[in-house]
């Protein structure tokens, strides 16, 4: 069985309230972000997320993969710069939740 992502890596998932009148709330009730993280630089590998559109999730792809997952600072001003959709405050709330669940799956 072929392996997608090396034995490095790890899955954490974030997850916020989307505004009421946004159509990933309809659909999924809840914003979801998964990141797969490389632990041997944090640098964010891949990353997926509820959305409705494509464009959406290719787009937080671009913002995320590549990045340093505990740079918080970087991250956040560019979801303020670039990302203009109306779950932009979700996004930042459920990537600050993924921070959040990592750092207690690191200290246990």
């Amino acid at each position: 069985m072929r392996q997608l992502y090396p034995k490095e890596t790890v899955y954490i998932v974030g997850e916020a309230k989307s505004p009421q009148n946004n159509p990933i709330t309809k659909q999924y009730h809840t914003f979801f972000v998964g990141f797969v993280i490389d632990e041997t630089n944090n640098r964010i590998v891949d990353v997926d997320c509820t959305s409705i559109l494509g464009l959406t999730k290719r787009f937080i792809q671009d913002l995320f993969i590549g990045e340093v997952f505990w740079d918080s600072e970087t991250i956040i001003q560019s979801i303020e710069k670039r990302y203009l959709g109306s779950s932009q405050k979700a996004l930042i709330v459920a990537y600050k939740n993924a921070k959040k669940k990592y750092r207690q799956a690191l200290d246990e």
